[in-house]
């Protein structure tokens, strides 16, 4: 089962170049976000819990225990990449039409 964790990977990661490679806003956040959890799985297997235990699984023996920082790395990439979604979603209902008007006509750029 060690080869779970990189396929899920791999896919994810091509997912979110398809995605990213589309025309429509929604999609390259969406494709943006699955790249974020792409980078949190690799962030996790970086923690290599293969020799490793549950985190306080033996509370004296902290050769077992298992490492937080990959944990901590993560949950803060979690809240990062939820805050930097909803504000590129706000941003693509704010300026969903821009491709779609017009600048009115003000005589300020026309070409003599």
């Amino acid at each position: 089962m060690t080869w779970v964790i990189p396929i899920t990977i791999g896919v994810l990661v091509a997912g979110a170049v398809y995605l990213m490679l589309q025309r429509g806003m929604v999609r390259i956040i969406f494709g943006l976000a699955l790249l974020a959890h792409a980078a949190n799985l690799i962030l996790l297997s970086a923690g290599v819990s293969a020799w490793r235990g549950e985190p306080l699984g033996d509370r004296l023996d902290l050769e077992t225990a298992a490492d937080p920082l990959p944990q901590a790395f993560v949950l803060t990439a979690i809240v990062i990449a939820f805050a930097i979604t909803v504000f590129m979603l706000a941003l693509a209902v704010i300026g969903h039409n821009d491709d779609t008007k017009r600048m009115p006509e003000t005589g300020e750029f026309h070409d003599r």
